[in-house]
């Protein structure tokens, strides 16, 4: 899952970027409403936590440019304002969820996740292949009967790549997923990453390298 945070109060943002990714997620951390635009015209994200009173561009102007432009993501909205009004406005610009501030960071978490389930492009909470299976929302992946001590990025990979169900899956792609925007393009985290998969997923093999093209999850 990626996930834009877009919140100008820089240590709210830096703790939920910071928390996030502890739970799998790739990440992008900006500031202010036009940063936050910037991003979405290079990036498709899952989910945006958006808070409401943004710098530059305001974030109800972020929210309908979201909803107009990006109809894959959705909108967390976040905000101090605690009012049935102030609640039922945010969500008349096309906001699919409101969260007041101060909240606790584990509702922030099952929120996003639950709006991702709604996604036009959502993926079932269970994905299998031949005998491994994934419950993305629980963080469990198996082998048989063999939980798999997968790190988050592990995770996240093995994750692109059952969601593929076969087709080829691009470094660039497994990047632009899984990784974030600090992530260098010519990086081998995903090589080594897929090595350690790999490693942890044992015989038989299931994810097959396409020479000059990516990785595939399938049969030999």
């Amino acid at each position: 899952m990626r996930v834009l945070v877009v919140e100008d109060f820089e240590i709210l943002a830096r703790t939920i970027g910071t928390g996030l990714r502890r739970e799998g997620m790739a990440v992008d951390v900006v500031g202010d409403g036009t940063d936050a635009v910037e991003h979405l015209a290079v990036s498709r994200y899952d989910v945006v936590v958006l808070d409401r009173d943004l710098p530059g561009v305001h974030g109800d102007d972020v929210c309908r440019q979201i909803v107009a432009n990006h109809p894959y993501s959705r909108v967390l909205m976040l905000t101090a304002a605690s009012t049935v009004t102030e609640r039922v406005d945010g969500l008349g610009l096309g906001a699919d969820d409101y969260l007041t501030k101060p909240f606790d960071f584990s509702e922030l978490v099952a929120r996003i996740r639950a709006l991702a389930r709604r996604s036009p492009a959502a993926v079932p909470p269970t994905l299998r292949f031949a005998d491994i299976t994934l419950d993305a929302s629980r963080r469990v992946a198996m082998r048989g009967s063999r939980r798999l001590d997968l790190s988050p990025k592990e995770f996240a990979v093995l994750e692109c790549l059952l969601v593929a169900g076969g087709r080829l899956v691009s470094t660039e792609d497994l990047l632009e997923r899984a990784w974030d925007e600090a992530a260098d393009p010519f990086t081998t985290a995903v090589k080594t990453t897929i090595r350690r998969l790999r490693a942890k997923l044992g015989e038989p093999p299931v994810i097959h390298t396409v020479r000059e093209g990516g990785y595939r999850i399938g049969e030999a």
